[in-house]
């Protein structure tokens, strides 16, 4: 998921920016005021009260750099110093009859959309001992004769008010962007949460069915051996001997599967993709001997996967649902990619293989292909949010599975149309990311 700053940094962030704009401002407004329209101020001052702020955002700068958490109170204090440099500059040239007093309200309106109302309130009472001061102990505004003070203020006025709009314009739309940007990821956290929930449900009714099967399947074990063994003897029972010997094998595929599942809690089995793969597909073929199956490619040398246990249940979800579809056609293909830079489909995904600097990007692409009725475009949507039966009769508990733990480790799975022609096929492709070996003989 999108990580993303903290508040009270991003608002902190805000202000530093905010108080550059104000600087050069000010500046700028006190040569216009001198140069342009001859007005007496005291520079001195005024340009103590600049550098001050100057030197107070160098600070603020220094402190986001730094790794922690602004609390409430330090950005009250952040705004407490604008409203200060801003009466001081106000109280040297003319206090409540310059038109720029005003400013106080964008400050107050970022106050009340960043801080509690306890602090957006002492904000207001420090606004207000602000104009107090202005109204009561400022210098007057010296203009030459030549200017007429209703024009100047009516100006000023304009200004101000530009002014005032784009800066609570901005702030509002960059904080409206965040906000937007942060109940897109509680949404995304809550549906992944939700999902998670389901298939830990699943899990535990999946193991308490393993625990009730043990029995059974054993009973069955020894039955079938038992046939095949009489089956040497009795003539009868000969021309089913190669079915005996086929249950047993089947009934041991079964013994895996819950010894792996019953094992899954302890550790995560990483594996080089090749051999791994090898093994994959000769037990697939045992579980689907009359399947008209074709395997198409290796993967990369020195490729490796982490859970081949999670990835060997995707698959066998995919290629199930494949041989279901079609039978006299299932195409598996496997392909991937290594390189020491970012692929588009690696950009903003995380590794969990790369350390250090050799950092390993690139995509382990699983790939099947069949030629059964398709999947119904209104279906595409629903399917990995939720289990979506099938049109063939099926829950669709298996491809549900298979999208949460894709997603889990960090891949994704596509569904599309194997060939040109609409519901004449499905094409099942999962990626993940590519991992490199650290060791030969890994």
């Amino acid at each position: 998921m999108v990580e993303f700053p903290q508040s009270g940094h991003l608002n902190l962030s805000h202000l530093f920016w905010l108080r550059c704009v104000a600087i050069i401002g000010q500046a700028l407004a006190m040569v216009v005021a001198t140069v342009v329209l001859g007005c007496k101020l005291p520079l001195l001052a005024m340009s103590c009260v600049i550098i001050l702020e100057i030197a107070f955002n160098a600070f603020t700068l220094v402190r986001m750099s730094r790794p922690g958490h602004e609390s409430n109170s330090e950005l009250f204090g952040q705004l407490c110093v604008d409203l200060g440099a801003l009466t001081a500059l106000l109280m040297l040239s003319g206090g409540t009859i310059n038109p720029f007093f005003s400013l106080y309200l964008p400050a107050l309106a970022i106050g009340a959309a960043v801080l509690p109302w306890r602090l957006g309130s002492a904000l207001t009472g420090v606004a207000v001992l602000g104009y107090v001061l202005l109204a009561t102990f400022s210098l007057p505004l010296v203009l030459p004769h030549s200017h007429d003070m209703f024009d100047l203020y009516r100006t000023g006025n304009w200004i101000n008010f530009l002014i005032s709009v784009c800066l609570i314009s901005w702030f509002v739309a960059r904080m409206s962007r965040v906000l937007r940007r942060r109940e897109a990821a509680l949404a995304e956290a809550q549906q992944r949460l939700l999902r998670d929930e389901r298939v830990v449900a699943l899990g535990a009714q999946a193991a308490s069915i393993a625990h009730e099967m043990g029995s059974p399947l054993s009973t069955i074990a020894l039955l079938a051996e038992e046939l095949r063994e009489s089956a040497v003897s009795d003539q009868q029972l000969a021309p089913y001997r190669g079915d005996f010997t086929l249950l047993e094998q089947q009934i041991t595929l079964c013994k895996e599967a819950l010894k792996r599942l019953q094992s899954r809690a302890a550790s995560p089995n990483r594996r080089r993709l090749r051999p791994w793969l090898s093994n994959f597909v000769e037990q697939w073929r045992l579980r689907h001997p009359q399947a008209g199956f074709q395997s198409r490619g290796e993967g990369s040398e020195g490729v490796v996967i982490d859970d081949t246990v999670a990835v060997g249940q995707i698959l066998t979800i995919l290629l199930d649902n494949a041989a279901r579809a079609s039978g006299d056609y299932v195409v598996f293909e496997v392909e991937s990619t290594l390189t020491d830079r970012p692929t588009a489909g690696a950009i903003g995904r995380p590794h969990s293989g790369a350390t250090g600097g050799n950092a390993n990007f690139g995509d382990v692409i699983f790939r099947i292909t069949d030629k059964g009725p398709g999947i119904p475009q209104a279906l595409r949507a629903q399917i990995g949010s939720t289990p979506v039966r099938s049109t063939q009769g099926g829950a669709g508990v298996g491809l549900y599975l298979a999208f949460v733990t894709a997603a889990r480790l960090h891949g994704t799975i596509e569904l599309s149309d194997a060939f040109d022609a609409p519901g004449t096929g499905t094409c099942a492709t999962l990626t993940l990311p590519a991992k490199r070996a650290e060791a030969p003989d890994e």
